[in-house]
């Protein structure tokens, strides 16, 4: 066969082979995200994925969970969770490893019809989790949990303006599964080589992010009592609060302040993994802020623990 056949024949087949590869890992297949007028952004209703072995499944309400009634079913004990990748657990966690759902299996120890509901995308802030519960309300549930990490305190709410221009924002399907590799680990590096990303606009000092951000939560506190729900919060800590040494995270007593006057309990994954072996803090991070599956395991142990175990919750047999 002579080259000018063989050569493109050859070529052909090797991508058609990385193609078939990396589709077989999940690439090529996003879940889909869509511009909201309320929360910024949410993950497009109805879908199911599989990304790298792990399924990614969002119901009607675009919350990382199985499709659910809008009205509670009679009999059914519903949480509902709101946060950032932290609680949605991203491509690289599947679905039954994800913090609602683990704790979801903890309730269902001690209760017989439970609902533990994953409203969350990645980098919401508080402003984006206001959005939401306007947009959907509170779905009748016993309780509220925020999950309100270190950055959190300071991050203005994540717009929109990515949504299908930033290449971890999809909102349709590649073309090829080479497409999606090049345009999200490729593209960017070298971008960063030939391109400043020099802040623009006026800063805004800390200080005002924080005062900002205690607005936005308290008109979420003001949302969810109007409904006669508990609340809770889960702060979730940054790896540089805990590593090398513990130390106490910027705004992080003004918050714990906030919370004791508005009477909202806390359960604070800072202070449970401070008094931890380093070696143990160490595996609970697989970056600078999002946990491995060891530290999911911990993060739906301590809710268990403090809204159960405590008794704060009528389905484990306390008082709201």
């Amino acid at each position: 066969m002579k080259a000018k056949y063989w050569i493109p024949g050859c070529a052909i087949a090797s991508l058609s082979a990385i193609e078939l590869g990396l589709r077989l890992l999940g690439f090529g297949n996003p879940a889909l995200l869509q511009t909201d007028a309320n929360a910024g952004y949410i993950f497009a209703p109805n879908q199911v994925v599989y990304r790298f072995g792990n399924r990614l499944e969002y119901n009607q309400f675009s919350q990382r969970s199985e499709q659910i009634d809008s009205a509670k079913p009679e009999g059914t004990f519903r949480i509902l969770m709101i946060g950032d990748s932290v609680l949605n657990g991203q491509n690289i966690t599947d679905q039954k490893e994800t913090i609602p759902e683990l704790f979801e299996a903890r309730l269902l120890g001690i209760k017989k019809q439970v609902e533990v509901l994953n409203a969350s995308a990645g980098s919401w802030g508080i402003g984006n989790q206001l959005g939401y519960i306007r947009k959907f309300g509170t779905f009748e549930s016993d309780a509220v949990i925020l999950q309100i990490g270190t950055h959190d305190l300071l991050q203005p709410p994540s717009s929109s303006a990515g949504v299908g221009n930033d290449l971890l924002m999809p909102n349709r399907k590649p073309l090829l599964a080479i497409q999606e590799v090049f345009q999200r680990h490729v593209s960017p590096k070298l971008s960063s080589i030939f391109v400043s990303n020099s802040p623009a606009g006026v800063p805004v000092s800390e200080s005002q992010r924080f005062m900002e951000n205690m607005q936005r939560f308290e008109q979420i506190v003001a949302l969810v009592r109007s409904k006669n729900m508990p609340l809770f919060v889960l702060y979730t800590c940054d790896r540089a609060d805990l590593l090398p040494v513990p130390n106490q995270p910027k705004f992080k007593s003004e918050f714990v302040d906030r919370l004791k006057a508005l009477k909202i309990p806390l359960i604070d994954t800072h202070a449970a993994w401070s008094t931890l072996p380093k070696t143990r803090v160490e595996s609970y991070f697989r970056d600078w802020v999002h946990p491995t599956a060891p530290a999911y395991e911990s993060i739906a142990d301590l809710v268990f623990q403090q809204l159960c175990i405590e008794k704060k919750l009528v389905a484990c047999g306390g008082k709201k």
